[in-house]
C-alpha cells in the first residue's frame, strides 16, 4: 500500500471522522457539533485536512490540498455558527449544509485513494479516470443533494416549531 507514518495517522483519524459523521447522519440526520460524535468529526476532519497538506503522491501542491483547505474553512465556519450564533435559526441551515458539504468533499479523495489502493493485490480502479470512481462519486453527489434537501426541510420544521412555541 505504501503509506508513510503520516499517511497511516491521517487515514486512521480520517476513518474515525467519517464513522462519527455517518453515526450522526443516522442518529440526528445531520452532523451535530453539540454531541461527542460531531466533535469527533470536527476535530478529526481538521486533523485529517491538516495532515493531508503534508502528503502528496504526485509531488507538490495539488487539487487534494485545495480540497483540504476548503474543508477546513467549511468546518471552521460551521463551528463558528454553532458556537457564536446559537439562537439564529438561519445559521442552522448554513451550519448543516457546510458540515454536510465538508463531508461530501472529504469523500472525493477518500474514494479515489481507497479504490486505487484496495484490495492490495488488484485495486478496484487503475486511476482517477476509472468509471467505478466517477460512478461512485455520482452516487455520493446524489446522496449529498438528497440529504441536503432533507436537512433543509427538517430544519424548517424545527424552526417553525420554535416559532410556534415562542
Amino acid at each position: 500500500m505504501g503509506l508513510s507514518s503520516l499517511g497511516i495517522f491521517h487515514t486512521i483519524i480520517g476513518v474515525a471522522a467519517i464513522i462519527a459523521a455517518i453515526a450522526d447522519f443516522i442518529k440526528y440526520g445531520k452532523i451535530n457539533l453539540n454531541k461527542s460524535s460531531g466533535k469527533i468529526y470536527f476535530y478529526g476532519t481538521i486533523v485529517t485536512s491538516l495532515t493531508s497538506l503534508g502528503i502528496s503522491k504526485h509531488g507538490g501542491f495539488n487539487p487534494g490540498h485545495v480540497f483540504s483547505i476548503f474543508i477546513i474553512i467549511l468546518v471552521l465556519a460551521a463551528y463558528f455558527l454553532n458556537s457564536k450564533r446559537k439562537n439564529s435559526k438561519r445559521a442552522r441551515y448554513f451550519e448543516n449544509f457546510w458540515l454536510s458539504f465538508s463531508f461530501f468533499l472529504s469523500l472525493v479523495p477518500t474514494v479515489n485513494e481507497t479504490f486505487t489502493r484496495i484490495p492490495l493485490s488488484h485495486p478496484l480502479a487503475k486511476d482517477i479516470k476509472d468509471p467505478i470512481i466517477s460512478n461512485t462519486l455520482l452516487v455520493l453527489l446524489v446522496l449529498f443533494v438528497a440529504g441536503s434537501i432533507y436537512q433543509f426541510k427538517k430544519q424548517k420544521l424545527i424552526n417553525e416549531k420554535q416559532d410556534f412555541n415562542s
